[in-house]
């Protein structure tokens, strides 16, 4: 058993520490959102320039397409080095990317442009288009590593990991005519 846990804290940490790779990812792949900054009744306001783009919904999309691969890969990883099941593994797993979605999070948005949007539309000046900040607004998208790697994982599990034996199997009894068990 502590062999187990002490795998399974190294699982947690490997996988949650390749969530800075998708942060990095993400940053880079993520469509930008363009934002305008206009001045109204002497104060800056920021504006949307293209109302009906679909750039924010975009760039939830990409994190979770990412946290897909991330999670399949890790569970593969994670498969191949092992062979086998376990609670402490799943859990591990689960932990991991749980944490590595959090962290690709947070690198994700300290990569992106800047958070201070109306600071930012002074800087550019007024009418001219910049880009707002990453953000992840379906927070939902943070599971998506985790679930992804349970459920490729277990998959692998049931179709090449080791069988246990049957306990209802009757081995060594006579059998009649027809195969069935002598009493």
């Amino acid at each position: 058993m502590k062999t187990e846990v002490r795998e399974a804290a190294v699982i947690t940490v490997v996988v949650a520490v390749a969530g800075v790779l998708l942060g990095v990812l993400w940053w880079w792949l993520a469509p930008r959102v363009p934002l305008v900054g206009d001045v109204v009744d002497g104060g800056w306001v920021v504006y949307l320039n293209d109302t009906e783009g679909e750039q924010a919904v975009g760039v939830d999309g990409t994190f979770s397409l990412l946290a897909l691969a991330f999670g399949a890969v890790s569970a593969l990883g994670v498969f191949l080095v092992r062979r086998r099941g376990g609670v402490p593994l799943v859990a591990a797993l689960a932990l991991g990317g749980l944490l590595g979605s959090l962290l690709a999070w947070r690198v994700g948005v300290w990569l992106g442009p800047a958070q201070d949007v109306v600071a930012h539309a002074k800087d550019v000046g007024k009418g001219v288009a910049f880009s707002a900040p990453l953000e992840l607004d379906a927070k939902g998208a943070l599971l998506v590593w985790s679930v992804a790697g349970l459920v490729v994982h277990l998959g692998l599990t049931a179709l090449f990991g080791p069988r246990d034996p049957d306990p209802y199997e009757q081995q060594h009894r006579p059998r009649d005519g027809y195969g069935a068990p002598q009493a």
